[in-house]
């Protein structure tokens, strides 16, 4: 059995709001493991970006606990946490996040100029993500000259330039047309196949979430997981 890199023991997040409280999440016990690729899927409300971003260090649980590559992000501080978070995980949300006034290129190198490589390294490493997403011809291009789909698998070859254990997908076909959105779950899944990467991607979509090879759905912050080909067949065939 591959080992354990994330792992929830009765995991719960509350927000407060005004004299009110939110559950967000419910006392969440889940474990995946590296080489997965897994599907988060749920209402809105229902608790899945509330984990993402748990997972990310991007906010702290109110109880339970929660460790992420042998870290608990929870307990880190904020310096420790940015280099964690860089060295550990790539991001891909669904606004793909680009920076307009830099190229393709530039935009995969930033998350390197955190680390120690020089120049020309990090320029190396920034042009085989882009190859390996399929961009090698646009490396010079600013976002507004790239499509969505295109400008996703910028996002992407962002995520995977500084070659993370943990890629945390959020919504990422959610701004796309059904041609790119297939064109970067093909890619997910190849990183995931090809490369080992561990995915964990959020999505309301079923036919999305159909490119994972797990998937946990989460109803009102607690999980219910399905398991089964068969059974991830008919959450697809399902109406949405």
């Amino acid at each position: 059995m591959a080992e354990v890199i994330v792992e929830a023991i009765r995991l719960t997040k509350e927000f407060r709001r005004g004299q009110n409280s939110v559950l967000a999440l419910h006392e969440v016990d889940v474990s995946i493991h590296r080489g997965e690729f897994v599907a988060l899927m749920g209402p809105s409300g229902s608790g899945k970006s509330t984990l993402l971003h748990l997972i990310a260090g991007m906010d702290k649980p109110t109880s339970g606990r929660l460790v992420v590559l042998g870290e608990e992000p929870a307990g880190m501080g904020e310096n420790s946490l940015a280099r964690w978070r860089n060295q550990h995980l790539g991001f891909v949300f669904q606004s793909f996040n680009l920076i307009p006034v830099m190229t393709a290129l530039e935009n995969v190198e930033l998350p390197l100029k955190l680390t120690s490589l020089p120049r020309k390294k990090r320029k190396e490493n920034a042009m085989t993500a882009l190859n390996l997403v399929g961009l090698g011809d646009r490396l010079d291009h600013f976002p507004r000259q790239l499509s969505g789909g295109q400008e996703q698998r910028v996002a992407i070859a962002r995520a995977i330039v500084t070659d993370p254990d943990l890629i945390l997908a959020d919504e990422p076909t959610g701004n796309l047309d059904a041609t790119s959105a297939r064109d970067v779950l093909t890619l997910l899944q190849r990183l995931n196949k090809e490369f080992n990467k561990t995915i964990i991607m959020v999505t309301h979509d079923p036919h999305s979430a159909a490119a994972a090879e797990r998937l946990i759905h989460l109803d009102k912050g607690q999980f219910v997981e399905v398991e089964t080909q068969a059974a991830q067949a008919a959450v697809v065939g399902a109406p949405h």
